[in-house]
């Protein structure tokens, strides 16, 4: 069915294609995408005989509202098709769709042709016979042609409604399909909620248990607890007696009851959707197509039966071709003599198989296609059935799915009363971490006062330092110009003003703060006060050094722009150890801080493995290049310790040749100046030449040593380098000095004393080495301790910011569908107390007195009121409510019109029914009398004896004859004799036998006299067997069973 919604013209236009579900029959509607759906469906109505209201339009799997236009759900498309359902057929009381009716055109036969009905033809009065029969034939032919094109066209308009019928039955099977696929996503949101819920719901419910299990272990950890002693007073002495401990444990009674009854709440529901979900899976099993299915196949298998009957139509119409040419020959004389002859002999062979072969052929492929039309109809009735109770079904399991849906906000709200009754709980646990994260916070602040106290006092230094670089440029420049330009007028100038002294005063700070470090945290409040599981303490331990690293970043910028730097007189090792003690009391402060908020599970257990995975690797990769830099360092702390190996081999070397040379100067004391000179030349060399390999190898090792290992080193070549210095010019004052032997001894004693003070040196410089090795190690040992925690702090920062990220969108998203279950539950609130307020209006006008009219009246002004306060933004559930009211309204003024003309016509239907209950009793009297009348004839009739042929159930005379047997007195049929028993019944209480016996008949037994044996093998008894009544042989007689009779006014005389 074509048609169109009239819009614009300047709008293209779109073909949509709309089926209708409960008979499966379609629409093609011209419309496009500004055309709303309400167009559509008042469009339709007519068409499809189902209400506006009582219309249901699904799409795919959406459900279409009459206010929104179609291009909102991307409408007309090549793919976009519409079903439309009947609300009322939906309905539990709703009776069966009718069956199918298919309106099949009937064509009927052709008038066989008769010798008056056709017209005379010019071969009629032929006087040769064979062109006389020619037009008969041809009548004949052309009757057989019209009647098989009967048959075809019959056949062929069964095949397509059979099409037709298979097509709806399709429509209807992809309806079922869009309605489930409707309710399956309906249901797939509601299970997401549910599974949330249940998600949310395990989390709360393990942390609440988690409570009062273990409120008493938390009660007795805060009493083990001590306040420090500066916190102690006479009513506090520990920490449970920060808190009321009555009032704690009456609290946690009333949250053990209201948990142990959300719990069964809770199990309640979950046993309620279950059955739902069981429910809803049931359904999905029921949608069975199978018998349904492979119809198509059977329908092109019939459509052999149409082209063998295109077939056959061609013959007949050949063969009617062939008699009117033949006709029309004979009739222009075109033929010769014989010619008619032979073609009339040929056209009777061609007529049998009309009749015989093409005729019943079609006739039969005609019965073929009946009943497959018959077969498709049946299954179409199946697929309407089906597809009624299917989506009553689905209508049902639609309402415990709505019914669920209605417990969320319920239950959401619950476990939000659930949180406001644990609050206190959560209080009592989060005592211990806040009173263990304020002693860090002590901690901190002194440490942080540290630093403060000392980056103002290397501030003030640095301003000194400025100042004094400043005042010398000034004196340089006034000492440079004041001899060209006057004292008075540089001073005049302001040139002789000095910088003013920088005093850095802070004033004191953190006074009252208590006085503990670092280690007294654990003595005060030990770290199980916090109380976190193995699983919570690695999340929450994780949490706060993320939130530690971005709380305390700008704590971290000013203590890295001290740059470790010695200040106010501290040194670099107690500036990090500042620094990393702040650094730690914040993060057990802000660990304690977030302790009370983890909950459980708030990581799922794959996300904390993956996470804990991940830092366990890169804490392994960081130990890896810890281990490898202190290999580094060994391998350098070794070769240091093979340079100063080869200083003291050296050193020892020049010992001993200064030794020898000292004797040789002993023993050539007396030779000359010359060879002493030389010797002394010699010596200064050799000094000089050791000096420079130990400066080499100093400067070597400098190049080579650590940034926190310079200083010493320095300390070490200034001494090496000064002592080198000094013996340098003693042995240059040497070179010039006279060859008088005189000067000689003088210069070996000045050798000899040069030689002891190089030794001292050499002593020295070899202490000075020692302590720089030692405190090359100790260095070491405290950079590998600094190292590592530096390594340990930036893993942890680097993982617990990411999981702070993480923490912080996985709130925003909660936060978003918290905001958007909020609405939702305002929506649904307003939306129940509408609906509250048309309920309590429609309980007013149940109960209004006045009766039936008032009742009525009043319903009809609450329809009227409800229809006039309609409004756009109404739910489905007020708008079905205020059409079921009109409804109600509508039903009831006509129940009250009825009752009305029910009781104006009470008195006629009164009086009207006294006359009949009188003629009802003339007649039972009448029909009393005729039972009376037609029972005395039956019984006559009874007592009536047959005397013709002889029936069961009637009367029987039997006259004793000359053989001693009773045998019937019957008129045309004879042979009938009384059995022995009957006989015996009726002489059994009498003297002798009568003559006569009358009695019912209740069996008749037919028996032929056979052939006697011989009499040789035959005695008398057997022979009264064989014939007891004397009869021929081959003569066939009846034995008669008869019964007494009652009452009778016939009696048995007897016998003379």
């Amino acid at each position: 069915m074509n048609s169109s919604v009239s819009t614009n013209s300047s709008i293209h236009q779109a073909k949509l294609l709309i089926h209708i579900a409960e008979n499966g029959h379609s629409f093609e509607l011209e419309c496009n995408g500004d055309t709303t759906v309400e167009a559509v469906m008042r469009h339709i109505e007519p068409a499809s005989g189902i209400s506006f209201n009582n219309q249901l339009v699904l799409c795919m799997d959406l459900r279409l509202e009459p206010q929104r236009s179609l291009s909102w759900y991307k409408l007309p498309s090549d793919d976009g098709e519409l079903f439309v359902f009947n609300k009322a057929k939906l309905q539990t009381s709703s009776p069966l769709p009718p069956p199918e009716n298919v309106d099949v055109i009937e064509v009927p036969d052709p008038t066989p042709p008769t010798l008056s009905s056709h017209e005379p033809h010019i071969l009629d009065d032929d006087l040769d016979p064979a062109l006389k029969a020619l037009p008969s034939y041809e009548r004949q032919f052309r009757y057989h042609y019209q009647r098989g094109h009967a048959i075809y066209t019959r056949t062929l308009l069964k095949y397509e409604n059979a099409e037709r019928l298979w097509r709806e039955q399709k429509i209807q099977e992809k309806a079922v399909e869009v309605a489930s696929g409707n309710l399956d996503q309906y249901y797939r949101m509601i299970n997401q909620n549910y599974t949330e819920f249940m998600k949310r719901y395990m989390i709360q419910h393990r942390a609440h248990s988690d409570l009062l299990a273990n409120f008493n272990n938390e009660l007795e950890k805060l009493r083990a607890i001590k306040l420090h002693p500066a916190l102690q007073t006479s009513t506090r002495k520990c920490l449970l007696d920060l808190v009321k401990e009555d009032s704690l444990r009456k609290v946690a009674e009333n949250c053990s009851l209201s948990h142990r009854q959300f719990e069964n709440k809770v199990s309640q529901f979950k046993q309620m959707f279950a059955d739902v979900s069981h429910k809803v899976e049931e359904l999905f099993a029921s949608r069975d197509f199978s018998p349904f299915r492979n119809l198509y196949p059977v329908i092109k298998d019939h459509l052999q039966y149409i082209d063998e009957q295109k077939s056959i139509m061609q013959s007949l119409s050949k063969d009617v071709s062939t008699v009117k040419k033949l006709v029309d020959d004979c009739v222009s004389c075109k033929l010769s003599s014989l010619r008619p002859h032979d073609a009339v002999s040929a056209l009777g062979p061609m007529y049998d198989v009309h009749d015989k072969n093409h005729l019943p052929q079609m006739q039969a492929c005609d019965s073929q296609v009946s009943k497959l039309l018959n077969l498709i109809k049946d299954k179409k009735n199946e697929m309407s059935i089906f597809l009624h109770n299917y989506m009553k079904k689905i209508a049902y399991v639609t309402y415990f799915v709505k019914d669920a849906k209605l417990q969320f906000p319920v239950f959401k709200e619950a476990m939000v009363r659930q949180d406001e009754i644990f609050a206190d709980l959560k209080l009592v646990r989060g005592i211990g971490p806040a009173y263990r994260a304020c002693l860090a916070e002590i901690v901190r602040r002194k440490a942080s006062m540290k630093l403060y106290m000392g980056m103002a006092g290397q501030l003030a230094e640095k301003l000194a330092g400025k100042r004094e670089i400043e005042v010398r440029r000034r004196e340089e420049f006034v000492k440079s110009h004041s001899l060209c330009i006057p004292r008075d007028l540089l001073s005049s100038m302001g040139l002789y003003d000095s910088p003013s002294q920088c005093d850095v005063n802070l004033p004191p700070f953190d006074t009252n703060l208590l006085n503990i470090d670092i280690s007294d945290i654990e003595r005060y409040a030990p770290e199980h006060l916090a109380g976190l599981s193995s699983k919570s303490e690695k999340y929450a331990s994780l949490e706060g050094f993320g939130s530690n690293s971005s709380v305390d970043t700008n704590d971290k910028n000013d203590i890295e722009a001290c740059e470790l730097a010695e200040i106010a007189g501290t040194s670099k090792i107690e500036v990090e150890n500042a620094k990393l003690k702040a650094e730690l009391a914040s993060a057990i402060a802000v660990i304690c801080s977030l302790c009370p908020e983890v909950e459980y599970e708030t990581l799922g257990d794959s996300r904390l493995d993956t996470l804990l995975r991940n830092t366990a690797e890169k804490t392994a990769e960081a130990l890896h290049l810890k281990d490898e830099y202190a290999k580094h360092l060994q391998s350098m702390l070794k070769e240091k310790h093979t340079q100063c190996v080869s200083y003291e081999n050296r050193i020892k070397e020049l010992e001993q040749r200064l030794s020898d040379q000292y004797m040789q100067s002993q023993k050539l004391s007396n030779s000359k100046d010359e060879e002493i000179s030389c010797i002394a030349i010699q010596d200064g060399k050799t000094r000089e030449g050791a000096d420079e390999i130990m400066m080499e190898s100093s400067g070597k090792l400098n190049s080579q040593m650590d940034s926190s290992m310079i200083e010493p080193q320095r300390e070490d070549i200034q001494v090496t380098n000064s002592s080198t210095a000094e013996s340098m010019p003693e042995a240059l004052n040497i070179l010039p000095c006279d060859e008088s032997p005189l000067v000689s001894g003088g210069i070996l004693l000045e050798l000899q004393n040069a030689f002891d003070e190089k030794s001292n040196h050499l002593s020295e410089t070899e202490t000075k080495l020692e302590e720089a090795v030692n405190e090359v190690t100790m260095l070491k040992r405290e950079l590998e301790m600094s190292r590592k925690l530096l390594d340990e702090s930036q893993l942890n920062c680097a993982h617990l910011e990411n999981c702070l990220h993480e923490a912080r969108e996985e709130a925003q998203i909660h936060l978003c569908a918290a905001d958007r279950r909020a609405s939702e539950y305002s929506a649904l609130r307003m939306s129940a107390v509408k609906m509250h307020g048309l309920y309590e209006r429609l309980k007013c006008c149940v109960c209004t007195s006045g009766g039936v009219t008032a009742f009525a009246n009043s319903l009809r002004v609450l329809a009227q009121s409800l229809t006039i306060s309609i409004n756009e933004t109404e739910d489905d559930a007020t708008t079905e409510f205020r059409k079921c009211v009109r409804v109600l309204a509508d039903k009831v003024s006509f129940l009250s019109k009825h009752r009305e003309e029910l009781l104006s016509k009470c008195p006629k239907l009164e009086a009207a029914n006294e006359e009949l209950r009188k003629e009802i009793e003339e007649k039972k009297e009448l029909v009393k009398t005729l039972c009376t009348k037609l029972q005395h004839e039956k019984q006559a009739n009874k007592e009536k004896i047959s005397f013709h042929r002889f029936e069961v159930h009637e009367l029987a005379a039997f006259i004793l004859n000359s053989t001693g047997n009773y045998e019937a007195i019957n008129q045309n049929c004879s042979n009938y004799y009384l059995s022995a028993e009957s006989v015996a019944l009726f002489t059994e209480h009498l003297p002798s036998r009568p003559n006569f016996i009358v009695g019912h008949i209740v069996h008749i037994e037919r028996q032929t006299v056979k052939t006697l044996p011989p009499k040789e093998h035959i005695n008398m008894a057997d022979q009264m067997n064989l014939n007891p009544y004397g009869l021929a042989v081959g003569c066939e007689y009846f034995v008669v069973t008869i019964a007494m009779l009652p009452d009778t006014a016939i009696h048995s005389s007897l016998a003379s």
